[in-house]
């Protein structure tokens, strides 16, 4: 699907049949193109569209590069947050005379957002390098928001494990198991944020470096440019925080299931402590001996439940003097 933006375009669906894209055209967006739409663009723009085997490269010599005269970069995006199977997408950015081409084969939700935002406000799209600045923005706005979100799932997470009363803290086996999915998913979501934060980096670092911006009527766009990347190392400084929690919720969630482990062998060793010396003084009773000198006793059979029953108790209340159970 191919749409172009900017003076005299509104975002409207540009057929592969067409002889050109609209002169005016600064943003020319690809969404899962087909071999006819990229010719299209080629030929337009005379620079060529990169496939997604080369967007999918992850040396950043493969993704961030300049060629006759175009900037040619790609950063992973995340998506699929709404879905509960966050993941992130290669994004393509070619930056030639004044229009961009941006190459993607998913929608993530702050570019579908920024779309509608350049149909209400066209001025958005008056240059290439506005729109990839603004653009920019939006995936970066996104990823604070997720983080946002995130830590908020941390700390429910946090009151769910630290509860104020003692006997809250024995959560049982099942609530347990969904405590570490929770702690599974936040953890999942947390580094693909963190690997979109360190793409989207490398690709501002790139543009910092590269003389297309650095044009005397681009100086506002050098300094939202210099703004975002402040914003990104803030995100990731952010994301290795919030990575530090989720370390230390985990290792806690682990001991909660060690304590209560413990617990239970803790009941079962001095339960056995405490039946075992009536378990002996019934073994000896129980033997059939001809000769056994209490059977003729009138108290013995009294007197052998008074021995089990003492030996029981004594353990139990020294057990309980020592604070072990």
């Amino acid at each position: 699907m191919l749409r172009s933006y900017g003076p005299g375009c509104d975002g409207s669906i540009v057929e592969a049949k067409n002889d050109k894209i609209p002169d005016g055209a600064t943003w020319i967006d690809l969404e899962e193109p087909t071999r006819e739409e990229e010719k299209l663009v080629e030929r337009c723009i005379g620079l060529n569209i990169p496939t997604p085997q080369e967007m999918a490269e992850i040396e950043p010599s493969s993704r961030l590069y300049e060629r006759n005269g175009a900037l040619y970069m790609t950063i992973s995006v995340l998506v699929g947050v709404v879905d509960g199977k966050p993941s992130t997408t290669p994004v393509g950015f070619v930056l030639g005379n004044n229009r961009l081409v941006t190459i993607r084969y998913a929608t993530p939700k702050p570019i579908r957002a920024f779309e509608d935002h350049v149909r209400r406000e066209p001025e958005l799209a008056r240059d290439a390098q506005t729109v990839l600045v603004r653009l920019l923005d939006a995936l970066i706005d996104r990823l604070a928001d997720e983080l946002e979100d995130l830590g908020i799932e941390i700390e429910q997470i946090s009151s769910h494990i630290f509860q104020n009363r003692m006997e809250q803290r024995r959560i049982p086996a099942a609530r347990l198991t969904a405590l570490l999915t929770r702690i599974g998913r936040a953890q999942t979501l947390l580094a693909k944020i963190r690997y979109s934060a360190v793409s989207t980096s490398r690709m501002l670092n790139f543009l910092a470096g590269s003389s297309r911006l650095h044009e005397p009527e681009l100086e506002d766009a050098m300094r939202h440019l210099s703004s975002l990347t402040t914003d990104v190392n803030s995100l990731s400084e952010h994301a290795s925080f919030l990575n530090d929690n989720l370390t230390f919720l985990l290792d806690a969630s682990l001991g909660l299931i060690s304590v209560e482990q413990n617990a239970a062998m803790k009941v079962f060793s001095w339960a056995a402590v405490v039946f075992l010396p009536p378990t002996l003084i019934a073994g000896i009773y129980g033997m059939n001996f001809h000769h056994f000198p209490e059977l003729s006793w009138v108290v013995g059979y009294p007197m052998a439940l008074g021995f089990m029953l003492a030996s029981m108790i004594l353990p139990y209340l020294y057990f309980r003097k020592r604070g072990w159970i």
